[in-house]
């Protein structure tokens, strides 16, 4: 997850949930009937752990940062439950029952805060970071996304437009004021250059373009592949900054992610954008400005790490995991033009466009 803040004024007063190992067992064995070895996982805002029982299930219990209001939590429970609905072989988690048919506890955190404790599903897979990534296993990722926010498409929930995430690419411009938290004068000159293209060729035009709940987070860390075929998706997991929003920048935020540690930035994007777009197309004026979309969400990264790890020094390898290449990714989108970025990132619809003329 990649942070949830109810206002941008009062996120820095939450702390991470740290409920003692064995009371979070006690608690998911007495509600749950699930009794196992429990370990926790990594996570930035919530306290996440995992238990395995004695015939092998595993779970991951979420024990939700106290900022977080229960109706989002709720939100996020009924997304779940309406993927499993509309489209069961979807592999993203199931979310457990407890003994009496709820989908949540509310617990009581050392320091006095509620906050609410859930179950779900524990996926197997190799998260594709730590695969060899391939163009089948981009063009693989970028299909299954246009089905997960296909079976999204008609999900609605009161809290689905929640105005507290800040990892909302569409967003941006709520972050100017972090714009100051960059000391190094050449880089924050190039944020603020996005910044100004964000609010000047995106923002205008946000209201022409799809809104619908999206996952928001579907990167490296997120999606699992199988062990023995890294180009099949068995899990998309963190459904935790899934809201209502452009489904363009759905698309952006996970195509930047494909622009990693390669000989050429743009080929993974593309290869990502155009699986997606033969699943699910995208309009005109959403393709006009996605590729302004994608530098903004390498923007919206430099700019939430930079100030969270002054606020969370004791998490900064976790926090800032994603921030150097969001900084080299910036740079190579600035030494060229727009339509350059677009065209390259666009490089497979327009190939799969031109065929379609010519056939």
């Amino acid at each position: 997850m990649q942070g949830f803040f109810p206002t941008v004024e009062n996120a820095s007063s939450s702390v991470v949930p740290d409920l003692p190992l064995e009371k979070v067992a006690e608690l998911v064995g007495g509600a749950y009937g699930i009794v196992g070895g429990i370990e926790p996982l990594p996570g930035e805002r919530d306290q996440n752990c995992r238990i395995e029982t004695t015939d092998r299930r595993r779970y991951v219990v979420k024990i939700s940062n106290p900022s977080e209001p229960f109706s989002v939590v709720d939100f996020q429970i009924a997304g779940l439950d309406h993927i499993a609905r509309i489209s069961p072989d979807q592999p993203v988690p199931r979310v457990i029952r407890t003994l009496d048919g709820q989908t949540r506890l509310t617990v009581k955190l050392p320091n006095g805060m509620e906050s609410t404790l859930r179950v779900l599903t524990y996926l197997e897979g190799i998260q594709v970071r730590d695969t060899a990534c391939t163009a089948a296993q981009r063009r693989a990722m970028g299909t299954l996304l246009a089905r997960l926010d296909h079976a999204l498409g008609d999900f609605t929930h009161p809290a689905a437009a929640h105005e507290g995430l800040l990892w909302n690419v569409s967003a941006a411009h709520r972050l100017i004021d972090k714009l100051d938290v960059i000391v190094d004068a050449p880089r924050r000159t190039l944020a603020e250059f996005f910044m100004e293209r964000f609010t000047k060729h995106v923002l205008p035009r946000l209201d022409s373009v799809r809104a619908q709940v999206i996952h928001n987070d579907y990167h490296l860390y997120n999606v699992l592949v199988a062990p023995e075929a890294n180009e099949r998706i068995v899990g998309v997991i963190d459904f935790g900054d899934m809201l209502h929003a452009p489904l363009v920048g759905e698309v952006a935020t996970a195509a930047a992610f494909q622009m990693g540690d390669h000989r050429d930035p743009f080929e993974g994007a593309a290869q990502f954008i155009g699986a997606y777009h033969q699943t699910l197309p995208l309009t005109e004026v959403e393709l006009e400005i996605i590729a302004d979309l994608v530098a903004t969400r390498h923007l919206i990264t430099v700019l939430i790490t930079e100030w969270r790890v002054e606020l969370c020094p004791e998490n900064r390898a976790y926090i800032m995991k994603n921030n150097p290449g969001a900084w080299r990714v910036l740079s190579q989108l600035a030494e060229i033009s727009r339509d350059e970025a677009c065209d390259r990132l666009l490089s497979e619809v327009l190939r799969e466009k031109a065929d379609e003329k010519y056939n």
